[in-house]
């Protein structure tokens, strides 16, 4: 298939690099100086509560929003300079599907396809390899209106994939898709960035953060609060715990007195849970822990590791979690009330 999307720049080792990113509706400052750099070849997550200002980063990002102050490059183009450019270089998935609901799933697909320029055989070649990937063939033909909302994403994101862009724009792509079909489409990420595309995804979800992204970026009312590993945001608010079942309650305190000696920290122990919990400031004592219980002849039922979460990442650095049905985060976002 005939590549249809801007070449990237040899050696071009930034997809995304934004710099005091401003966005303001009336009173209301929906982005408020947010830096990002997204490395190509990797996926990055922007993560936050409805509301934080994300989807209105990607707008500006995708040149559907000018933004106040500040700048962006996608690829080193200038996103209000070279507006025309980077369109070239991107595909967009939003929030809402963009398919025509009075037409089948393959109509959808093929007319995209000439839209960007390609034969009739050739649009309608690659309508099928994109149904087929994304498990849409036996429904080809159907109308969409009977399409599940999980079916309607799954063939939006394979319209925004036609000409296999080097910059993909996900705005929460599994909200509302069931745990399976979800799965599906974090595998289909994946691919994406295997065959060699940069993808940039929104989420509320923590756990699709922590699955797919290679760095992610936390942001709250319109700033990024936070941005590193998944690991890195987790090491931030706190060290691993190392949980303790000891297997008769009569070695409980024995047992506490020996895990604060040897990892030399304070420990919570639950009698009626028989745990003993203490932070895990360093991996190398546990190794002398559980020599100096087995000498002290105290027997463990269960030992495990336990790392911190996002949800804690959220809880510590933003004071409250993920929460869905709050203040929509769009253009309208001045104008809009979800109930």
């Amino acid at each position: 298939m005939k590549r249809l999307y801007q070449t990237v720049p040899t050696g071009c080792d930034w997809a995304v690099e934004a710099q005091g990113l401003v966005k303001t509706f009336g009173d209301h400052r929906a982005v408020d100086g947010v830096h990002l750099k997204v490395r190509t070849g990797t996926i990055y997550a922007v993560l936050g509560p409805n509301g934080a200002g994300k989807t209105t980063t990607i707008r500006m990002l995708t040149t559907l929003l000018r933004p106040d102050d500040g700048s962006a490059r996608i690829f080193g183009y200038d996103v209000v300079k070279e507006s025309h450019i980077v369109r070239q270089l991107i595909g967009v998935t939003g929030q809402y599907a963009s398919v025509d609901e009075s037409l089948s799933a393959i109509e959808n697909l093929v007319i995209f396809s000439r839209l960007l320029g390609m034969g009739r055989k050739e649009a309608r070649q690659r309508a099928e390899e994109l149904l087929e990937e994304f498990s849409l063939t036996e429904a080809a033909n159907r109308p969409l209106k009977n399409f599940s909302g999980g079916m309607r994403r799954r063939l939006d994101l394979a319209a925004s994939l036609i000409a296999q862009p080097p910059l993909i724009f996900l705005d929460e792509p599994t909200t509302g898709l069931d745990p399976r079909t979800r799965n599906q489409m974090w595998e289909t990420i994946r691919k994406l960035v295997n065959h060699g595309s940069t993808v940039l995804l929104t989420t509320q979800y923590l756990q699709e953060a922590d699955e797919l992204a290679d760095r992610i970026a936390v942001i709250d009312r319109g700033k990024v609060v936070a941005e590193g590993t998944a690991d890195e945001l987790k090491a931030s608010v706190g060290n691993s715990s190392l949980q303790l079942k000891i297997q008769h309650s009569y070695d409980m305190e024995r047992a506490r007195q020996i895990v604060e000696q040897v990892l030399k920290v304070r420990s919570n122990t639950s009698t009626e849970t028989g745990r003993i919990t203490a932070p895990m400031t360093e991996a190398d004592r546990v190794t002398d822990l559980l020599i100096a219980l087995r000498e002290a002849g105290i027997h463990l039922a269960e030992l495990s590791v336990q790392k911190p979460t996002l949800d804690e990442v959220f809880l510590t650095i933003t004071g409250h979690g993920v929460k869905k049905d709050t203040a929509v985060d769009s253009s309208s976002a001045v104008e809009e009330v979800r109930v």
